[in-house]
């Protein structure tokens, strides 16, 4: 451990699961954005919380930069890890969620032009990242890792995931793509991204539901990555809504109307999933936190998840015009920043203040 009270030292077992907190900051203040219910002072505060993200996403990114060029014979480990492979999802999403961010809330900072030119750069390389992570990181799983029959977590959904994020922040890029082959060519991307990332996601929730039907709970540390299910169902609804919203710019308008209703039906029908699997994580949650919940970094589960269920009840509020929609909406994102402030805080003490955060299983301080 002496080893590791050289301030850059720290960064020696950086792992990639740490870009967990820029997504879980991102999506607080880009859900923000999108609440139906717009209180006075919520978009400064939201777009504060943007320029925290930004910059932690260029802190992490450097960060991980260090430990690759310092410290590669480590770095070279995490794919081979069953567990952390899959965390390789986690670096698009905080790319794509930023991005969003500049298009939502920036461009009141740093003007229209500028805020769609940086959300054009990272969702390409967030999205090209993404296509990377669910093809890779899949592959390695069926051929490199060595996975027992109850090896399925929340954490495998991590790195098919990234292609619907694309898929939902490339709607936002819509409106502001050249009218023809390229904003159509766009809408196709997105749609095939969405696609993509839904039938990975379903067969691995799937696994998920089969290992906790038939194996015990596992380890405390992994029972937070329940809650990443809650991802891929908001963010589903989140793409389904936004594309519909964006698609009048592209189709004719019988089509557009068609995927509205269409988007509205998907939708609800994912958020009655949603609510019935946020139920069984915090049953879950709750009975492992009587017993003993350690902090991680799993934690950030708690957040980007539910984000994406507030930004997809926001779009159906915005198709549907119901007022419990508007609440439900509003509520989940209460949970969502008190998640955040409490994860946030956790991690400020256990990465800044301590640096146990920072410090390998195998090396414990005195």
């Amino acid at each position: 451990f002496r080893d590791l009270d050289r301030p850059l030292a720290l960064f020696s077992h950086l792992t990639p699961n740490w870009y967990a907190s820029v997504m879980g900051t991102g999506i607080v203040a880009t859900a923000a954005a999108s609440l139906p219910v717009q209180p006075p002072g919520l978009r400064a505060a939201a777009t504060i919380v943007w320029v925290a993200a930004t910059v932690l996403l260029v802190a992490v990114t450097a960060a991980t930069g260090w430990h690759w060029l310092r410290y590669r014979a480590v770095a070279r480990t995490h794919h081979r890890h069953p567990v952390m492979a899959h965390f390789y999802g986690a670096p698009p999403m905080a790319l794509l969620t930023v991005g969003a961010g500049a298009v939502l809330l920036g461009k009141d900072l740093i003007g229209v032009t500028a805020a769609v030119a940086l959300d054009a750069v990272l969702w390409v390389l967030g999205t090209v990242l993404g296509v990377c992570t669910a093809v890779l990181v899949p592959f390695l799983a069926f051929t490199r890792h060595v996975n027992a029959p109850a090896a399925a977590f929340g954490g495998w959904l991590m790195p098919v995931v990234p292609p619907m994020v694309s898929a939902s922040t490339g709607a936002l890029l819509l409106p502001y793509c050249p009218a023809g082959p390229v904003r159509e060519g766009l809408l196709t991307l997105c749609g095939a991204l969405f696609g993509v990332s839904l039938v990975a996601s379903m067969i691995i929730i799937t696994l998920i539901w089969n290992r906790l039907m038939h194996h015990e709970m596992g380890p405390a540390a992994l029972v937070p990555t329940l809650w990443i299910v809650l991802g891929p169902l908001g963010q589903s609804v989140t793409a389904a809504t936004l594309l519909a919203t964006n698609a009048d710019t592209v189709v004719d308008p019988f089509t557009a109307r068609v995927l509205v209703v269409g988007a509205q039906v998907y939708g609800f029908a994912m958020i009655g999933f949603a609510l019935l699997w946020a139920g069984i994580a915090s049953a879950v949650t709750l009975r492992t936190a009587r017993r003993g919940l350690p902090f991680s970094l799993t934690w950030w589960s708690f957040t980007f998840p539910i984000g994406t269920c507030v930004t997809g009840l926001s779009g159906l509020a915005v198709h549907s015009g119901l007022v419990l929609i508007d609440v439900l909406a509003v509520a989940a994102y209460g949970v969502l920043v008190l998640a955040w402030v409490i994860v946030a805080s956790r991690t400020f003490h256990g990465s800044v203040l301590s640096g146990r955060l920072l410090v390998p299983a195998s090396v414990k301080p005195d």
